[in-house]
């Protein structure tokens, strides 16, 4: 294993989508991921079309650099070999039901922090563990609703919608990483571990700016904009001739300069717009002039040469698109593993000790023969957890 997270050891026992992306950022950069799965599997092998193999396009896109074993975790042998794998583990990652280790004689204060000291304990749910809605299960669009997001997504005049990436899942597990990343940094000067809460429902509520910082300062209900952005403009969505592009454009200079691109140096003059608050608040008219200069432009070559102009535009591409643009591409955004294994780069670019894709995700089971016998089990005993159904390599499916 290479990467700045080599020798770095985590348990995995997440399912869906926030506990696995933070996982795959740990293994993209060198640490050792065991993902264990359920007798059913993670749900989301099954979240598709499309599929390849055994899981999904979805399950793929959070789960690659990680070995996979599958255990029953609901009788004593199956939690037992999770106790034997967490000796020599830095971090146990889970997303159970609030109470569920406990139940099982797992939990943190109870047994984890005695047995294993400098063991970092993460745990993603919903909502946590008490208050008016702890203990509730949580999903990314019912943690959108529940925390605003979705009241300021849509258009004006329209109801409001989905953000249509999972949005507070995503960011839930980016902000696990750097919990992870904090606790393991203070256990070099205190060598103890910590328990860490994550949830969905205060994730969602950090990531509200700002929207949030608004309504505090203005005591406002935020609306729906749109595209627009509810500080700045001109930061919108336009139309031209060939394709919609966006332009965001942060600042008076900016603003002069985009009106001299577009052969209106005047409108920088205009009383209307000489500055950011009255942009903002005379934006009906700014979007009108703007509309008016940009219908029969070229979108592509417009962006080309306002961003050559140092001003922020760009087309608003598909998906396909973007996956085939020459600076994707350059940037090493688009991984390719033998057998067919297509996804995502990554972001984060160590020049010493960069992340790679080493594994592509795992079959359902794929390792668990192996991870068993790092972790001193013989080959007897193996099959002893095999025919009593704690280990598996097929999926249980549900009665």
């Amino acid at each position: 294993m290479s990467g700045a997270l080599a020798g770095f050891r985590v348990i995995d026992l997440t399912r869906v989508l926030g506990g696995p992306y933070c996982t795959q950022i740990l293994g993209d950069h060198g640490a050792e991921i065991i993902k264990v799965e359920p007798p059913q599997g993670d749900e989301t092998r099954d979240w598709g079309p499309p599929f390849s193999g055994d899981y999904s396009s979805y399950f793929a896109g959070v789960n690659r650099n990680k070995r996979g074993i599958a255990l029953d975790l609901s009788r004593g042998p199956g939690r037992a070999v999770v106790m034997r794998l967490l000796e020599g583990a830095d971090v146990l990652v889970e997303n159970f039901k609030t109470g569920t280790l406990e139940k099982w004689g797992m939990g943190y204060e109870q047994t984890l922090a005695r047995e294993f000291p400098r063991l970092i304990h993460l745990r993603i749910s919903g909502f946590g563990a008490d208050g008016p809605l702890g203990g509730y299960p949580g999903y990314d669009a019912v943690v959108q609703a529940c925390a605003g997001l979705i009241s300021i997504n849509g258009s004006a005049g329209a109801e409001p919608v989905r953000m249509g990436i999972p949005m507070v899942d995503l960011g839930t597990g980016l902000i696990a990483v750097n919990g992870i990343l904090m606790a393991a940094l203070e256990r070099e000067r205190s060598g103890s571990g910590q328990f860490i809460e994550v949830t969905l429902y205060d994730s969602a509520i950090s990531l509200l700016h700002p929207q949030a910082a608004n309504f505090f300062m203005s005591g406002k209900t935020p609306k729906l904009t749109g595209d627009s952005h509810p500080n700045i403009a001109p930061y919108d969505q336009f139309s031209t001739a060939s394709c919609r592009i966006f332009l965001a454009v942060g600042n008076d200079r900016q603003f002069r300069r985009l009106c001299e691109e577009l052969g209106r140096p005047d409108l920088a003059e205009d009383p209307r717009f000489l500055g950011n608050a009255q942009r903002t608040a005379n934006r009906a008219g700014l979007t009108a002039e703007l509309e008016s200069l940009l219908a029969d432009r070229d979108g592509e070559a417009l962006c080309a040469r306002l961003l050559e102009a140092g001003l922020p535009a760009g087309p608003v591409l598909d998906v396909p698109a973007v996956m085939s643009h020459p600076h994707t591409h350059h940037r090493d955004m688009v991984i390719e593993m033998a057998g067919g294994y297509r996804g995502t780069g990554i972001p984060i670019k160590l020049d010493r000790t960069p992340g790679a894709a080493r594994r592509p995700p795992p079959a359902f089971g794929e390792h668990g023969e192996e991870i068993l016998a790092e972790a001193g089990y013989s080959k007897s005993e193996i099959a002893a957890l095999a025919a009593d159904g704690i280990l598996l390599t097929e999926r249980r499916r549900m009665a």
